[in-house]
């Protein structure tokens, strides 16, 4: 089956907590509104998992089970919340001298993890503020809502700054979860100098005001004596002055010149990646600077210099097909697009971005291969409400009423709309063949917010349930199915 069907015990939290999220297009507004802007990008979502996958695996963690989300905030910080999850800003990505010092922080939130010091963010979870984080959090594991053309999307949730109170951890478990991560670094057979470089800086921050400093530094204590013991057991560690990985090094830097080339004005991206820098790095970053700066030609210069240097390399064919859509030469960005999916076919993202470009020629003929790679996509990534918004789009231009009941039902649920998804969850369960995969979700999706709605008082004048017919197909007041 093309869809699959999901076990109903993420609805039953969404009964009890109702997610609210709203997705944006610019990152700036998202910035300025005060939310909580999670980026999505194959490429950094790839080399960030890459970094963090083999300390999960070193804690005994299912790596499946720990989510990584990459939040676009030019302060350095990085947290465990709502389980799980990691957190970590765009600002330390940035401002990191080398992925040791990136996987060092990885490795001590991962000793939070380990060392189960989420429950003081439990207890808090009394006031608005802290619901509001918690939705932020579950909406970010819940909805994922990616924009497909950019490969990186916003989506708003909760309160950002005043919220981090609740995530502060006392100087006991900062230690332990440093003896924690260094052990994972032992293990993975990684120097634990980049943990002790970046909590010098942070040492230097407390130095500053509360409102100066980086809320790693406001929610992280640092001690002389913390630094201390960290310093005699990594100086004594037999890893101690081990370079990091040069396959992970590389990549790390291709992650901060996209990201610095995305989120940094284009003068301060040539500035820092100046034309006469010919790296790969500097013309990855030059490519994003230009595009932002409406100079097509020399993004597309540069990125086509990419692509002839690694004709192989997927991610420099989604850029060109990024750069090409959103300038609205979308029949030409299907071919890079179409390139970056053959060779990583088993990615999400680019799937959605290469089936957004088919959809948006407004051809017919390319419906049907939009809607595969849509398919594909949503069984790796079901939780992605743009998606779903597309596919419900190219289900209805084919004329399938019933898909497109079912997809925009799913894109309703993951996007707040609990009324909107409870009328075509509805509509779903009526026209589609039952006992279908499909068909048994739309019944979870009905089920859940109906019992929400309820649960807020809202049910009024709600559809019957399935189990509410009679063996007519006729609800209890006689009215035909559907009706």
């Amino acid at each position: 089956m093309s869809f699959f069907h999901r076990p109903g015990g993420f609805y039953r939290i969404l009964s009890v907590l109702l997610v609210l999220s709203f997705v944006m297009s610019p990152m700036a507004h998202a910035q300025r509104r005060g939310g909580l802007a999670i980026l999505r990008d194959a490429e950094i979502e790839k080399y960030i998992r890459n970094m963090a996958e083999p300390l999960f695996v070193a804690a005994e963690l299912d790596p499946g089970s720990v989510r990584t989300y990459l939040i676009n905030d030019n302060t350095l910080n990085a947290f465990v919340a709502g389980g799980q999850n990691i957190f970590i800003h765009s600002g330390l990505l940035i401002a990191a001298e080398n992925s040791n010092q990136v996987i060092g922080v990885l490795a001590h939130e991962t000793g939070h993890i380990t060392g189960g010091h989420l429950t003081r963010f439990t207890d808090g979870l009394k006031g608005a503020t802290a619901m509001t984080l918690l939705g932020a959090i579950l909406g970010a594991a819940a909805i994922a809502a990616g924009s497909g053309d950019a490969g990186m999307a916003l989506m708003m949730g909760g309160q950002h700054l005043g919220t981090r109170t609740f995530l502060k951890y006392s100087r006991t478990q900062e230690s332990a979860a440093d003896q924690a991560g260094l052990t994972l670094l032992e293990k993975t057979e990684q120097s634990g100098e980049g943990l002790i470089d970046f909590l010098d800086h942070l040492g230097d921050q407390e130095l500053l005001s509360s409102y100066q400093q980086d809320p790693y530094a406001r929610t992280h204590p640092v001690s002389v004596e913390r630094v201390a013991r960290l310093r005699q057991r990594v100086t004594t560690s037999p890893y101690y002055g081990k370079a990091p990985d040069p396959t992970i090094e590389t990549e790390f830097k291709r992650l901060q010149a996209k990201l610095y080339g995305y989120l940094k004005p284009g003068y301060a991206t040539l500035n820092k990646y100046p034309p006469e820098d010919q790296s790969l790095y500097a013309r990855y970053a030059r490519t994003f600077a230009y595009h932002k700066m409406h100079q097509v030609e020399k993004a597309l210069q540069e990125v086509d210099a990419l692509i002839a240097s690694a004709p192989q390399d997927p991610y420099f064919y989604e850029t060109k097909g990024q750069i090409l859509f959103e300038n609205g030469r979308i029949e030409e960005a299907i071919p890079a697009y179409r390139m970056a999916v053959k060779n990583l076919p088993e990615e999400p993202l680019i799937r959605v971005a290469f089936a957004q470009a088919l959809i948006a020629t407004e051809n017919n003929d390319y419906l049907p291969e939009a809607i595969e790679s849509l398919e594909y996509a949503l069984s790796r990534d079901p939780n992605n409400a743009f998606a779903w918004h597309q596919a419900s789009v190219a289900y209805h231009r084919m004329g399938n009423d019933a898909m497109t009941r079912y997809a925009t039902a799913e894109r309703f649920l993951l996007s707040g709309n609990i009324r909107g998804a409870m009328v075509n969850a509805k509509h779903a369960v009526d026209l589609l063949p039952k006992n279908t995969p499909q068909w048994l979700r739309a019944q979870d999706i009905l089920f859940v917010t109906r019992a929400n709605l309820e649960a807020q008082g809202r049910g009024k004048d709600l559809p019957p349930l399935p189990d509410e017919k009679d063996g007519q197909g006729k609800d209890k007041a006689g009215k035909n199915r559907g009706n």
